[in-house]
């Protein structure tokens, strides 16, 4: 079938970021010459980034005082090797009860429009925050997890937005800021959990009141929740429609009704461009595609590459945040909760500032599958290093420098391991049938994450108290796992193509 032909017979093949490579190839380099990029709606995209900030804020906030607050629940019985279990398991339930919804949130976002769910979403944060900071029992911290899961479709929401506010001449710029604002997040959420938590030990003269020594954990979450909250207001009022879901064709009389709403004008009118935001024809019916237009090659290879990366992503923040804190003896560095929030913050800071430098770039430069195989490779060291670090702090009796020095490698070595995600964005976006099916694609890709990231947490932590608590390989069974596993990844990884998903390759299949 040709080109054109494919285009004519059905627009659920159309790519819906296509390619931005144009003109012949150069026989040499196998490379085409690039187009022009569109400039981004930057107040647009400003807004949808930081929504995006109060993601990694809530969900990381509880990393440092998460074991502690663990520890200090009846359920463990004053067995500290118990924390791993239950603290796996807190983190799990967020993703299993998003992983029920999100792909009801992501198509309902096909239908009735972005901003919505997004706005649902960032209550959903808001109100699950303020339930985890005043809860004492390990129920009420379960119904507060799962609280957050089943109203926040954000995740996938928002992946499908960027998509819909870009085109293939400037989607890797975009999508380099997620990773960015995501580390943002990961800098601050940290700092508030470790910095703020029990502020009636810390700051005995500003909290004196006894509610925050009978809630001691509070503070933080009620930080987190009142960004929500922030976010949720310039949403409201500032937050630009992008489906438009009572139109059909841009030529038609009501599409230029509705591109003349200021609420719902194309975003790339905001800077001035008349470029349109996807280069591909969309379907003659303004209806969402059937999840069975969806179950394309293109779009299952993505998938699994997303689910492999967040397998070892979810793993690794899983793991770190335990082995900060578990005694020397035991396989861990003893770390206080606050030096936790801080080492984990800091290397938000770093990150987020080398991912926004050099990930487009790079990207531009090797192409994503070679940052994205890169990535998943250095798991292997990342993973490797964690029976080193502790080796070396066993020996030398505490941390010391060199001890020090030895984390910071392994934080240095997850800056790459960060690029993979813009990639499997591009990858997962590109990969879409149309656009009115973005996003049921990234609610697919979501759906399925949220089933990895809810097992992972668990799996990794109970791996890890049960290597320790029986000895497996002088305590070091669950890195070897680790490993193995992420070797099996990179098999995954080897199916991706050289560029984003194109009209060509969507037509072989």
């Amino acid at each position: 079938m040709s080109h054109s032909d494919s285009e004519l017979s059905s627009g659920e093949r159309t790519p819906l970021l296509g390619t931005p490579l144009e003109g012949p190839k150069d026989g040499h380099h196998g490379r085409r010459r690039r187009r022009k990029a569109t400039p981004l709606p930057k107040v647009q995209i400003g807004i949808l980034l930081l929504m995006q900030l109060a993601e990694p804020i809530t969900s990381q906030c509880i990393l440092p005082f998460i074991n502690e607050l663990i520890g200090s629940l009846p359920i463990v019985h004053g067995d500290k090797g118990k924390i791993g279990y239950y603290a796996g398991t807190v983190q799990s339930l967020f993703f299993a009860a998003e992983a029920i919804t999100v792909l009801q949130w992501s198509r309902l976002s096909d239908r009735v429009g972005r901003k919505p769910v997004l706005l649902t979403g960032l209550f959903g944060l808001c109100i699950s925050m303020i339930c985890f900071g005043l809860s004492k029992t390990f129920w009420a911290i379960v119904v507060s997890r799962c609280l957050a899961g089943m109203l926040n479709g954000n995740i996938g929401v928002m992946k499908s937005m960027m998509g819909d506010l870009t085109d293939p001449t400037n989607v890797a710029k975009a999508f380099a800021w997620m990773p960015v604002v995501w580390s943002v997040g990961v800098t601050v959420g940290p700092f508030f959990g470790g910095s703020l938590s029990r502020p009636h030990d810390r700051f005995p003269k500003v909290f004196r009141n006894p509610f925050w020594q009978e809630y001691p954990y509070f503070l933080p979450c009620l930080v987190s929740a009142s960004f929500s909250a922030l976010c949720f207001l310039l949403a409201l009022f500032f937050l630009k429609e992008t489906v438009h879901t009572k139109s059909r064709i841009p030529s038609t009389p009501s599409a230029l009704e509705f591109e003349s709403d200021p609420f719902i004008q194309s975003p790339a009118s905001e800077s001035g461009a008349s470029t349109p935001t996807s280069t591909k024809p969309e379907p003659e019916t303004d209806e969402p595609l059937p999840m069975r237009a969806l179950l394309i090659p293109p779009v299952l290879i993505s998938i699994a590459n997303y689910c492999a990366l967040s397998l070892l992503d979810i793993a690794l923040w899983a793991l770190l945040p335990l082995f900060y804190a578990t005694p020397i003896a035991l396989g861990g560095l003893a770390l206080e909760p606050a030096t936790i929030g801080t080492a984990m913050g800091v290397f938000g800071l770093a990150n987020g500032l080398l991912q926004g430098c050099f990930f487009s770039k790079l990207v531009e430069r090797f192409g994503p599958k070679k940052i994205f195989v890169n990535g998943i490779a250095s798991f292997v060291v990342t993973f490797g290093m964690f029976p080193v670090i502790n080796a070396y702090a066993r020996d030398a009796g505490g941390v010391t420098p060199f001890v020090w020095g030895l984390m910071v490698v392994q934080l240095v070595v997850c800056v790459l391991m960060d690029m993979c995600f813009g990639c499997i964005f591009i990858y997962i976006n590109s990969s879409a049938p149309s656009k009115r099916s973005l996003g049921a694609t990234n609610g697919m890709a979501q759906t399925t994450v949220s089933i990895i990231r809810a097992l992972g947490p668990a799996m990794t932590t109970s791996l890890f108290a049960v290597t320790i608590e029986k000895n497996l390989m002088g305590g070091y069974l669950v890195y070897v796992v680790l490993v193995v596993t992420t070797l099996l990844c990179l098999g995954v990884a080897s199916r991706l193509p050289g560029d984003a998903w194109d009209a060509d390759v969507l037509d072989e299949e």
